[in-house]
């Protein structure tokens, strides 16, 4: 039964962080359609920024605790990314260059959220099988 609420909470945790990303992914379309102005715009994004970084690094440290060493390696690299962004301080979308990077920054948020949805997908196949595992006992 504990495998089945550590799959549930990891399963609670990808579905925020792809709120976030899709909600970065708005405020992008927002500006390249010009329904918001570029400093809105930056300023929304760079608000949930961090907050989608530590989700994911609190998410793979779960995975590192909880003994799921598989999960916890997918994440690997998806929190180096996240830290390398941050280390090289490009995580924050910049007011005055965002027209000029916002194939980049719409490019880079898809791939994350190709990513996260992969993760999840397997995170809802995990929870699965130990829902049907916790039913055999």
């Amino acid at each position: 039964m504990g495998d089945l609420f550590i799959w549930l909470i990891s399963f609670f945790i990808l579905i925020a962080l792809l709120v976030m990303l899709v909600y970065q992914l708005m405020c992008l379309a927002d500006l390249e359609f010009d329904y918001i102005n570029p400093y809105d715009s930056s300023s929304r994004i760079n608000k949930v920024v961090l907050p989608e970084f530590f989700l994911q690094g609190f998410l793979c440290l779960f995975y590192l605790l909880s003994g799921h060493w598989v999960m916890s390696l997918l994440c690997a690299p998806y929190l180096y990314y996240n830290v390398r962004l941050y280390t090289r301080k490009q995580h924050l979308v910049d007011v005055t260059e965002i027209f000029n990077l916002l194939h980049w920054e719409k490019k880079q948020r898809l791939f994350k959220l190709a990513y996260l949805v992969v993760l999840l997908f397997f995170s809802i196949f995990w929870m699965i099988w130990s829902a049907l595992e916790d039913m055999d006992d």
